[in-house]
């Protein structure tokens, strides 16, 4: 790759307060345009890892994104940079409507209302869901309610989506609409994901998360012959 990388992890570790190694020593990069798939067995250290990409946990080591080092100083900055897309679409939709969710990070970041606005109806029509604007979000499906959840992300204008078990509760319709939005999307992607099938479609490259390590990285076909990571649907947890 001729580009920095945007996001570049460096002996990566750390150890919850229970006494579990989640991470012993984990090196990474991510380069712009790249969509990345992370496999691995739960509790292989995949969610504990991307937790670390906008400093909502922290460990021993070294993490950049765009240049800069997580640390207090700079997790404004990051975290405008670092969109996180939660396994569980509910965890994000908490305002009376659609475009209120979606408006709620740039009206955080100090935005006039009329941008902040704005910039949530971008971002809705972006993932064709601005006719669900004025909507109640508990009134949308699961496919719907992601694709919210993503302009919510969206709205913050981030350099890298990191989305965490995308597929899960959705239908082959709304997996087929998420394939479709993801590719069109311009930001480098991580996703972590147990569905090899969606996998194998979106990522440019994979990785495999094993014991807190990452034990291997290639194509996304050649990491699950290697892993024998058969076809499955998305766990639910």
């Amino acid at each position: 790759m001729n580009a920095p990388p945007l996001i570049e992890v460096r002996n990566l570790a750390y150890r919850y307060d229970d006494g579990t190694q989640a991470l012993a020593g984990v090196d990474f990069d991510l380069y712009p345009g790249e969509t990345v798939a992370f496999f691995g067995a739960n509790g292989s250290g995949k969610t504990t890892f991307v937790l670390h990409l906008n400093g909502l946990l922290r460990g021993a080591g070294r993490v950049r994104v765009a240049g800069l080092e997580v640390n207090k100083a700079n997790l404004p900055a990051i975290r405008q940079k670092v969109g996180l897309v939660f396994q569980d679409a509910d965890d994000q939709l908490f305002m009376p409507s659609v475009l209120e969710d979606v408006a709620f990070g740039p009206l955080n970041l100090g935005l006039p209302p009329e941008v902040a606005e704005q910039r949530a109806l971008r971002a809705l029509e972006e993932v064709n869901m601005a006719h669900a604007a004025g909507k109640a979000p508990y009134h949308l499906s699961a496919g719907e309610k992601k694709r919210v959840s993503i302009a919510g992300t969206l709205a913050m204008n981030p350099e890298i989506l990191v989305l965490d078990e995308p597929t899960t509760y959705l239908d082959p319709p709304g997996r087929r609409g998420l394939t479709a939005l993801l590719a069109r999307l311009p930001q480098a992607k991580i996703v972590v994901t147990h569905d090899v099938g969606f996998a194998l479609e979106l990522a440019t490259r994979a990785v495999f998360f094993e014991k807190g390590r990452i034990a291997a990285e290639g194509g996304p076909q050649e990491i699950v012959e290697r892993f024998q990571w058969r076809l499955r649907a998305p766990l639910r947890r």
